[in-house]
């Protein structure tokens, strides 16, 4: 397998991976506007945007975008690293869950036989999606860098409990706020997951060999400026 960050040596190489990005992360919207509209409960970031927006009554993709903004600010202050799709993220899959709303591509299911397909299905996209926007290299997404930024300053902790206290804390917020939560909570919470390496196994992707290119070094190659060799 080999490593990623290579592609992004030119700046035609970085506007081609910033497309792929922000066209998976659109795709990924779509997945997400699925597990929402099967109506069982929200993947537990969801249920915190779900819940921002209902308590402020503003869109989706608003609350989205302004609790990603927040998050990526707490990862500058943890001092993680920053890349070009960050900002990408931030932006599109909100917008692109609003944009479906608008569509109105398919109704809220009315049942949980028919929600948990759905919500599935919504996964499948997800994981996939991702794969998509993980070998563009250009920075993982803000709520996984604060994960990672977590357990670095949490070193007696393993990553799991990070990550589970992490997504209860969502879970909770949201739900105070008004957030769905229900069996659909608990299916995102423990399958996404095996199905996103489901998903990168059948293409053979091994996401521990991408190499992410920072923020800094993007900027240097799409403004000519000769990278600095740390020692």
């Amino acid at each position: 397998m080999r490593s990623y960050r290579q592609d992004n040596r030119s700046a035609g190489a970085i506007f081609m991976n910033m497309a792929l990005a922000a066209l998976s992360l659109f795709i990924n919207g779509f997945g997400i506007y699925l597990t929402i509209q099967a109506n069982i409960g929200a993947a537990p970031w969801d249920v915190l945007n779900l819940g921002v927006s209902g308590s402020l009554g503003i869109l989706y993709g608003t609350a989205s975008i302004a609790i990603s903004l927040t998050i990526l600010l707490i990862d500058i202050a943890l001092r993680e690293p920053i890349g070009i799709a960050m900002f990408i993220d931030a932006v599109v899959v909100g917008k692109s869950v609003d944009f479906f709303n608008r569509l109105h591509v398919i109704e809220p299911c009315r049942s949980m036989w028919t929600g948990i397909p759905v919500m599935l299905a919504g996964l499948v996209i997800l994981a996939y999606t991702q794969y998509l926007y993980m070998i563009a290299s250009l920075g993982c997404g803000p709520r996984d860098t604060l994960l990672v930024g977590l357990a670095k300053r949490l070193g007696r902790l393993p990553i799991g409990a990070v990550s589970i206290s992490l997504l209860s804390a969502a879970t909770l917020i949201g739900w105070l706020l008004g957030g769905p939560v229900g069996i659909g909570t608990l299916i995102c919470a423990f399958c996404t997951g095996p199905i996103m390496q489901m998903a990168f196994t059948s293409v053979h992707f091994d996401a521990t060999r991408v190499r992410h290119q920072k923020l800094q070094d993007s900027l240097c190659v799409l403004l000519r400026i000769p990278e600095v060799k740390r020692p």
